[in-house]
């Protein structure tokens, strides 16, 4: 497995910062519409509204945008992990966003 302990460490790290970010917005992981309603933020807003957020003085909603840009890092450490063979996936905080970031996506209509 040599060569792949990042992929682990960068789950850790990144279920800390989401975990991190979901107490400071009161977040209730167990809440699947919750999760989904933010991950659906999350995709249809894109990077301007996450970069409108990340720039917003409000610790809360700088907060939200600093969530969303930790889920691209998270769906890309799955990615990545996945095409070399290695399932990466982190703990309930994770778990929660990340399925309801894939859910969602897939609900998103194709672009044509």
């Amino acid at each position: 497995m040599s060569g792949f302990e990042h992929f682990s460490r960068d789950a850790s790290e990144l279920e800390r910062e989401i975990f991190k970010r979901g107490m400071l917005l009161d977040l209730d992981w167990s809440d699947r519409g919750a999760m989904r309603a933010l991950a659906r933020e999350a995709l249809q807003g894109g990077a301007e509204h996450t970069q409108a957020l990340l720039a917003d003085p409000d610790p809360r909603l700088r907060a939200r945008g600093e969530l969303f840009a930790l889920g691209v890092l998270m769906l890309r450490v799955m990615e990545e992990s996945a095409d070399t063979g290695v399932h990466t996936h982190g703990g309930t905080a994770w778990k929660a966003f990340g399925s309801a970031l894939i859910e969602e996506a897939s609900a998103l209509p194709d672009e044509a």
